[in-house]
This record gives structure tokens, C-alpha cells and sequence, in this order.
């Protein structure tokens, strides 16, 4: 067993780019065994030899201080060495435990350290870091199947990572140093190195994606001349994304990064960002794994709402485009950002939106599935849309009367029943002269679509072949079918039944267990749910560490 601290990898006076890395090939037939038998992956992973090229080192507090650059140095060139986590786990531990030994103390080393990142050091760091994480990912372990469900489905996990963490977090701490200089940094740190980081953004770890999306972020907010290249670079992953593959796994990582690069937008908002929402952002709306990043966009689509209100009508516009017609938890999702968008909503804007916005709101209460229309009919629990509602409830209320009145009785879902009778409510009391003309307007049309069908039905009658092919059963009946739904005699019958239900519904939605979508009893992993939940998220390390 090594002591901790005493010995490191040492490579036998190697130059700068020779990295000393032994293979041993997989079979493909072997390697796709291994990653189903274990869901383990290690695309970076490669064999050393135990004991070639490899010496004992002294920590870097215990040599002079003249001497412990180079020592730096040599520490940096052995973290090169790369080791087989997948085709033999138990090969080389020796050697493992020594390479975490020495990245370990790195991280104390320049987080405890000032003056430690000379000039020298810059390039031997970024090429480590590049030698360690940049590779060849893995083919997904389910390319063309249904889209990855975070609740059922369980991520392919990097064998290597016990290396690799470290390695992002010693990459992290050097970014955050005090004494890192971008400028010295950008001769290394470029276009190509940016390049393939986005492209690690694929990988099926959440643990890494997690530290990538830090990595990127701080590179983001200290090289301003690699800005728009990585905007541009995820606008082209977006773009493939949506209109080739339809499949990658760091979608919402990288909105996630975009999200705090929006909020930093200066105004008035550039043409190019404006684009980006509009033919990037948008479309990101109609891919069948929207769940899986859906709150990530919504918060980058309201962030551009916030900084320029002339953009809603245009949003809302996509939004109603691309609404889902078959797919009613995608549609709870689109209602779900929809009302975000109202919170921040101008008036002047809402006033350009709403008819057709309320059409669909309409067709939303009259859904079949319940979930889409409780969702609906929570906006009017929102005192802002309420309030967005009554100063133009002249045009609303003749858009949302019909579905509400149809639907009070005849929805199969008791607790919608409740949620109806709350809103025609609240619009009764919003402008009962109003409420009064809708009543007695859609009464009208129900008598006037009644006597289309009677007068129908008597010119069938004369028809000699009537007696032929009459439905004695009477269960086809047009009338019944077009009339069903609450008749109410007149318009005080209807304002009494709706303050008497309101109240009702209320009272046995207290009593109601709230529904909740049960899990599938799936067999777990135990490997996968034990490294995630042990997983430390970079933000946290971070933080840790500098004790804020």
C-alpha cells in the first residue's frame, strides 16, 4: 500500500509531446459486451505498463522552493500516462492509486499555493487536460430507440472517471486561480481545444457533462476573443441536433450555459442574438426529447423576453405553431412555459397575442386528458393573467365561455368540473353584464344548432327511404351529441349553479389525494445510482474549496 503523498508517477525524462500510452485493443464484439454487462464506459481508457518509465517522486511541499516547478512540471507529464479502466479494472492498481495520489495533491497544491502558475506551466496543464479527456466517445448504447427518459433510463457511466474528475478539477482550479493570466492562456487554450470540449458534451456521464458545462463557462467569462466562436459552435450542435440526429446528450448542459450568457446580454439585443432565438431556441420546441431539456429553454426563451418585450408576439407565434397535437405531456410543457411568458408579458404585448393565444387555451380546457386541462385552468390562479384578463375580457370571455359552459358538465374529470366553475366565476365577477350576454349568446346557438338538426331530421322523414335507414335504437342521434353539455333555462340558474358548484369542488378537492405519476419498478443498477448519488457537482467543489 502506498503512502499518500510520498510517490507519484514519474516518467523517464520524456519530452514535452511524447505521451507514454500502451494500448491494448478491444474487440468490438467484446467491448459492446462489456458496456451492456456493466453500463460502464471508458472511451478514455487505455493500458500502461506497471512499471516502465515509472519512479517514485517527493511531494512539492518538501523540495525547495527553486525546485518545485520543475517538479510541477514532471507531475503534469505522468498525469499523461493513461490507464485500462474497462478491459481489466484490476489491472495496474498500483500505478492508479499513485496517478490519483498525484492529481489529488495538484489540486491542494495551486489551490493552497500562490505564484505556482508560471509561464511554463500554462502549456504542460492544457496539454495534460487534453491528453486525459479528449477522445473518442463511445457509440450511444441506444442510438435509434425512443428518446432517454430521466425517471426510467440509466446512464452510461465512464469507467475512468475516478481519474478524469480530478482531472476537471484540477483544470478548474487552475482557470480559477488568482494567478491565471488569459492572456498568457490563449495561446494554448484556442479554438481547436474549444472545439473538443463541446464535443465531450455528447457524452453519456452526467458527472462529466456536469463538469464540462463549468469548464466551458469559465473559458466563456475569461477569453472574450472565443465568445462568438462558441456561440457560434453551439448554435451549429443545435442545429444538427434539430434537423439530422435529433439525438445528444448535453442539450441541457449547453442551454444551461446559454442561459447565463443571455442574462448577460448587453442592450439593445444584437440582430445575430435575436436570430439565434428565433431560428435556434424556437425549433428546439419540436423535438420529441423536449422533456429532457425543456426547463433549461424555458428559462432562456423568458430571459430574452426580459431583455426585449418586442420579441413576445413572434415567440408566442412559434409557441402556437409548434404546440403539440398528440402528445399531451409535451402539451403540459408548452402550458407550463406559456405561463412563465405571461408573468413577464407586457401589456401592450399581451393585447397583440392574446385571441389566438386563448383559442388554444380554449381547446386546452376542452381536452380529454385531464392533465391538460387542469394545467389550463390554473392560469386562473394567477393573479397577473387575471388581471391581463379583465382589462380585455370583451374580447377573451367570448373566446373562453363556450369551452368553459360545454365542458362544466359533460369533461369526465370531476376535479376539471371544480377548476370551471372557478373561472366562470371569477369572470362573473369580472363583468357579470358580459358574462350574462355570453350566457344568453351560447344558449341561442345551442337552440339554433337543435333546430338546424329538427329541421334535418323532418327532411330525412319525407324521404321515402327513411323507414329504411332509421336508427331505431336512437343512440346515433345528432341532436343529442351536438346539445350535450349543461342546458341551463335562463341566465340566474347558471350564475347560482356556478357560485354553488365553485364552492363544492373546492371543498372535495381538499379532501382529494393529489395524483401523481407513478414509476415504473424498474431493476436498478446499483453501480450507476451509488457514483451518481456520491457525485460532487463542480459548482460545489468549487465552492467547498473556497470556503464560500
Amino acid at each position: 500500500m502506498l503512502r499518500k503523498g510520498l510517490v507519484n508517477l514519474s516518467l523517464s525524462k520524456q519530452p514535452f509531446k511524447q505521451t507514454q500510452v500502451h494500448k491494448k485493443p478491444l474487440s468490438q464484439f467484446k467491448r459492446m459486451h462489456l458496456q451492456q454487462d456493466c453500463q460502464v464506459s471508458s472511451s478514455s481508457s487505455s493500458s500502461s505498463s506497471s512499471s516502465d518509465g515509472v519512479s517514485a517522486l517527493l511531494v512539492l511541499p518538501d523540495v525547495a522552493p527553486a525546485e518545485q516547478e520543475k517538479l510541477f512540471v514532471q507531475k503534469l507529464r505522468q498525469c499523461c500516462v493513461l490507464f485500462d479502466f474497462l478491459s481489466d479494472p484490476l489491472s495496474d492498481l498500483k500505478w492508479k492509486e499513485v496517478k490519483r495520489a498525484a492529481l489529488s495533491e495538484m489540486v491542494e497544491y495551486i489551490n493552497h499555493n500562490r505564484s505556482v502558475i508560471t509561464e511554463p506551466i500554462y502549456p504542460e496543464v492544457v496539454h495534460m487536460f487534453a491528453v486525459n479527456m479528449f477522445r473518442a466517445l463511445p457509440p450511444s448504447s441506444n442510438p435509434t430507440g425512443a428518446e432517454f427518459d430521466p425517471e426510467e433510463d440509466e446512464p452510461t457511466l465512464e469507467a475512468a472517471w475516478p481519474h478524469l474528475q480530478l482531472v476537471y478539477e484540477f483544470f478548474l482550479r487552475f482557470l480559477e486561480s488568482p494567478d491565471f493570466q488569459p492572456n498568457i492562456a490563449k495561446k494554448y487554450i484556442d479554438q481547436k481545444f474549444v472545439m473538443q470540449l463541446l464535443e465531450l458534451f455528447d457524452s453519456e456521464d452526467p458527472r462529466e457533462r456536469d463538469f464540462l458545462k463549468t469548464t466551458l463557462h469559465r473559458i466563456y467569462g475569461k477569453f472574450l476573443g472565443l465568445r462568438a466562436y462558441i456561440r457560434k459552435q453551439i448554435n451549429n450542435i443545435f442545429y444538427r441536433f434539430i434537423y439530422e440526429t435529433e439525438h445528444h446528450n448535453g442539450i441541457a448542459e449547453l442551454l444551461e450555459i446559454l442561459g447565463s450568457i443571455i442574462n448577460g446580454f448587453a442592450l439593445p439585443l444584437k440582430e445575430e442574438h435575436k436570430i439565434f432565438l428565433l431560428k435556434v431556441l424556437l425549433p428546439l420546441h419540436k423535438v420529441k426529447s423536449l422533456s429532457v431539456y425543456h426547463p433549461q429553454l424555458a428559462y432562456c426563451v423568458v430571459q430574452f423576453l426580459e431583455k426585449d418585450s418586442t420579441l413576445t408576439e413572434p415567440v408566442v407565434m412559434a409557441l402556437l405553431k409548434y404546440w403539440p397535437k398528440t402528445h399531451s405531456p409535451k402539451e403540459v410543457m408548452f402550458l407550463n412555459e406559456l405561463e412563465e411568458i405571461l408573468d413577464v408579458i407586457e401589456p401592450s404585448e399581451f393585447v397583440k397575442v392574446m385571441e389566438p393565444l386563448f383559442r388554444q387555451l380554449a381547446k386546452c380546457v376542452s381536452s380529454p386528458h385531464f392533465q391538460v386541462a387542469e394545467r389550463a385552468l390554473y392560469y386562473w390562479n394567477n393573479e397577473y393573467i387575471m388581471s391581463l384578463i379583465s382589462d380585455n375580457a370583451a374580447r377573451i370571455l367570448p373566446i373562453m365561455f363556450p369551452a368553459l359552459y360545454r365542458n362544466s358538465k359533460s369533461h369526465w374529470n370531476k376535479t376539471i368540473h371544480g377548476l370551471i366553475y372557478n373561472a366562470l366565476k371569477l369572470f362573473m365577477e369580472m363583468n357579470q353584464k358580459l358574462f350574462d350576454d355570453c350566457t344568453q349568446q351560447e344558449k341561442a346557438k345551442l337552440k339554433e344548432r337543435e333546430e338546424a338538426w329538427m329541421k334535418i331530421e323532418s327532411l330525412a322523414r319525407s324521404n321515402p327511404q327513411y323507414v329504411m335507414c332509421v336508427d331505431p335504437s336512437g343512440l346515433n342521434s345528432p341532436v343529442e351529441m351536438e346539445t350535450d353539455g349543461p342546458f341551463i333555462e335562463d341566465v340566474q340558474m347558471l350564475k347560482k349553479t356556478v357560485q354553488a358548484r365553485a364552492i363544492q369542488m373546492a371543498r372535495e378537492q381538499r379532501k382529494e389525494r393529489p395524483l401523481v405519476r407513478r414509476k415504473s419498478d424498474l431493476p436498478q443498477d446499483s453501480f450507476t445510482t451509488k457514483a451518481l448519488e456520491t457525485h460532487r457537482r463542480a459548482e460545489d467543489m468549487l465552492t467547498n474549496h473556497d470556503g464560500r
